[in-house]
């Protein structure tokens, strides 16, 4: 194995391009609260979450290829472990957020230990069961999660003024964005990349797939449960829904409308989509069938996504130089 592989995290970063970007399109983000009315900052401050979620999982899918469909579990595991550790032993919320991101890293480790053997549709179908057998427990538990009557759990600040949770959730994103960029440049990245495009070639190169496939799974279930975490002190209500697998279906739509495996295609699609939820939720049911009439006439237009579209764009305008 050649040495360069076996440098640690960050070694291949260019961090000077990476504060480059982040003075450039932070602060636009920092500003557009303070000009903009409550409930556009409360669209803003939830896409930011869509945002953690669907870059999580594009890591895991996009990157490594394991196409998991209990991404919105470990947000649900994150939001309810923190809250009923608050609901049930009055847990201080410094301790129950970290504890709940705990639990839905074990949670993605023990599961990824029972499934990431499996290929294709049998990985997709396992972590569905999994996702879909915490909704029903989440309902039936009625003692212990409140049920479909809700739980109840304290804001993070004492307060739900939208632009202080904003904040927090581009925080928190854009750490999780820079770790994900961190992940992929470092030698982890491109054993991932190795084992989405060829498992069988890798494992022959003495790469452990099934290691690999586990430690992205865990991570990206570490951060889809910081993002449940976060998000059940903001809406301060939890009910089974959040398991709901249109909840998954979102986070999947936002990925591959932004450009599966491509690093900005999450963090440009997550806002669009959700806001475009928002907006044509006053259209009642038909807000679905408009919904996706628009994802297959994009996907059919451009496969690669609006990142795709953003870089042939881009090309163009280089090689046609004004």
């Amino acid at each position: 194995m050649s040495p360069r592989l076996t440098t640690g995290l960050g070694a291949f970063v260019d961090w000077r391009r990476v504060a480059t970007i982040a003075a450039v399109a932070l602060p636009p983000f920092l500003v557009l609260p303070l000009l903009a009315g409550e409930f556009f900052v409360h669209i803003l401050a939830i896409s930011a979450y869509y945002v953690i979620l669907a870059a999580s999982w594009n890591m895991l899918a996009g990157y490594t290829g394991q196409f998991s469909l209990a991404q919105h579990g470990f947000a649900a595991v994150g939001a309810y472990g923190s809250g009923l550790l608050v609901y049930h032993l009055h847990t201080p919320l410094w301790v129950s957020i970290p504890a709940a991101v705990a639990m839905a890293a074990a949670g993605g480790l023990l599961l990824g230990l029972l499934v990431l053997r499996m290929r294709a549709i049998y990985l997709s179908i396992a972590t569905w069961a999994f996702a879909e057998t915490l909704r029903i427990f989440l309902g039936a538990a009625y003692d212990f999660t409140r049920g479909d009557l809700g739980l109840s759990v304290p804001s993070l600040y004492g307060h739900v003024r939208p632009i202080t949770y904003y904040y927090t959730f581009l925080g928190v994103a854009v750490l999780s964005l820079l770790l994900i960029h961190v992940l992929l440049k470092s030698p982890v990245g491109y054993f991932m990349r190795a084992v989405r495009d060829d498992p069988m070639r890798a494992q022959s190169l003495a790469v452990d797939t099934t290691r690999v496939k586990l430690f992205a799974f865990v991570v990206s279930s570490a951060m889809a449960g910081l993002a449940g975490a976060l998000y059940a002190h903001y809406v301060l209500t939890l009910t089974p829904s959040i398991v709901d697998f249109s909840e998954m279906a979102r986070i999947i739509v936002m990925v591959v409308i932004g450009g599966l495996g491509s690093f900005v295609g999450p963090i440009i699609a997550a806002p669009a989509i959700y806001a475009l939820n928002t907006w044509l939720a006053a259209w009642g049911e038909w807000s679905m069938v408009v919904f996706a009439a628009i994802v297959i006439v994009v996907m059919r237009a451009y496969p690669a996504g609006l990142s795709g579209l953003i870089a042939m764009a881009t090309m163009k305008t280089r090689s046609n130089p004004k």
